[in-house]
């Protein structure tokens, strides 16, 4: 028999009255038995202890039948529905979890159900679109790396905001390329200050030799003042610029940088519009201060996308035989890794891909105990903004659930291929996908800050502690 919820509530509160009435009246028998021996006092004062202590078991009972049936199911409900709506995943709702919420559940998923329709059919007109959109931009793509010129578009806080495929050769011969960094940690900021200070409405052109950052390389560049949008475009002749005739690379552009406001602090930062270096490493143990990285992986996120194309993957040659209990988890031997550079240079790229972003990883406390180790003996300063996909977790769904990668990708519907599970770059693109899933979740609570969202991650800070 289906009992209403309402029906259910009464009864709850009912059977509450009746076990304490029960419980008193035993207490007052209890002690009218001991008032023969003890006196009446006496007596009544073992009735009013022992029904004080009856009522607490039974109000602390109910709070954890309440808790457990009725609290917490509601807040998977509710993190559910938030999952759907932003990321557009299935909602799989247990009946057993909800069977105490009447309707409830079967009334969430029809809903759910109707929406998922209704985004089904707006996806299929959208998909049409940008299948069309995507063609267009692979034509150009390929018009671009036929034209013997590098392109950069730099926006008006000198931000990286577009580069073509042969700019990429270019501005890997000093550093990783990345969208929205600073086109100074490529090129000499003196020289290309001054170069771009010349532009004015007179004079739209200016021919320049600028250093790289390193000050090992010199090149000639073109800038232009661009007329109908704000900043400007560096031009690089392919030939002078030493660029692979075989380089295929995609266009890589976020026109939104330059709308970019200027600069602020970091956490009066939109969490939207922050970039993010979502990383993970594989390692000989799982003892920082003794164990050694074997495999460094990470990808990028600007404004809430990962950018294709921006991520970094490297073995690392930890010096010492990698132990057999090890390999058997990531899969790393190591004949992968007898050629691969050592801790100390590939910490100190990765420390060069992560400028000017904030750090994201699950479970970040352990990788980062690695990179802090290296750092302080190559001199590098780890003081990033950092999030942890752990706590992010907590925040959207709540203590009471399991924090494990596999569990937050499978809650956020964030499929990790069998092959990739437990490589650094795997785990890396699995987080980096679950994160851009529940930065639009957290907004819509209200956390829309930097700011907001670490004071929220405070809160379960604990979690970390019992992982680690």
């Amino acid at each position: 028999m289906s009992l209403s919820l309402r029906l259910r509530v009464f009864l709850l509160f009912g059977g509450v009255a009746a076990a304490c009435g029960a419980i008193v009246g035993a207490a007052l028998f209890f002690g009218y038995l001991r008032t023969a021996d003890a006196g009446a006092g006496t007596g009544f004062l073992i009735a009013g202890i022992l029904s004080g202590f009856g009522i607490l078991a039974i109000t602390v009972v109910i709070w954890l039948l309440f808790d457990e049936n009725v609290a917490k199911p509601i807040e998977r409900i509710a993190a559910a529905m938030r999952v759907h709506a932003h990321t557009g995943a299935n909602v799989n709702l247990a009946p057993h979890d909800a069977r105490y919420l009447g309707d409830l559940a079967p009334a969430v998923e029809a809903v759910t159900g109707l929406l998922s329709k209704a985004s089904t059919e707006a996806e299929d007109i959208v998909a049409m679109k940008t299948a069309s959109l995507m063609a267009e931009r692979a034509h150009l793509s390929i018009l671009l790396t036929e034209i013997p010129v590098a392109i950069v578009l730099v926006s008006p806080t000198h931000q990286i905001m577009l580069y073509d495929g042969q700019a990429a050769d270019v501005l890997g011969q000093v550093h990783v390329p990345r969208l929205s960094a600073s086109i100074f940690d490529y090129f000499n900021e003196v020289e290309l200050r001054a170069a771009h200070g010349e532009l004015s409405e007179k004079r739209t052109e200016v021919l320049v030799k600028v250093r790289c950052a390193r000050g090992n390389l010199t090149f000639e560049l073109r800038l232009k003042r661009l007329s109908k949008a704000s900043g400007y475009m560096i031009l690089v002749d392919a030939a002078q610029a030493r660029i692979s005739p075989d380089a295929a690379r995609p266009l890589i552009y976020d026109f939104d940088l330059s709308e970019h406001e200027g600069e602020h602090e970091i956490e009066q930062r939109v969490i939207e519009d922050l970039t993010y270096v979502v990383f993970d490493t594989e390692t000989t143990g799982l003892t920082p201060h003794k164990d050694e990285l074997v495999q460094i992986g990470a990808v990028r996120v600007v404004k809430g996308k990962i950018v294709e194309g921006e991520r970094l993957e490297m073995f690392v040659n930890p010096g010492r035989p990698i132990p057999p209990a090890s390999t058997r988890v990531h899969g790393i031997t190591d004949d992968m890794v007898a050629g691969a550079p050592d801790a100390a240079t590939a910490v100190s790229r990765f420390h060069e891909f992560v400028r000017g972003a904030v750090i994201v990883a699950h479970n970040a406390p352990f990788d980062m105990a690695f990179l802090h180790r290296h750092g302080k003996t190559l001199g590098l300063d780890w003081d990033h903004p950092m999030l942890d996909t752990v706590l992010l977790s907590a925040v959207v769904f709540g203590d009471s659930e399991k924090h494990t990668l596999d569990a937050l990708c499978a809650r956020l519907g964030v499929t990790i291929p069998e092959d990739l599970r437990h490589t650094a770059l795997g785990d890396a693109q699995a987080t980096a996908e679950a994160l851009c899933r529940m930065l639009p979740i957290l907004a819509s609570r209200g956390y829309r800050t930097f700011s907001d969202v670490i004071h929220q991650t405070r809160k379960h800070g604990r979690l970390l502690k019992d992982l680690n």
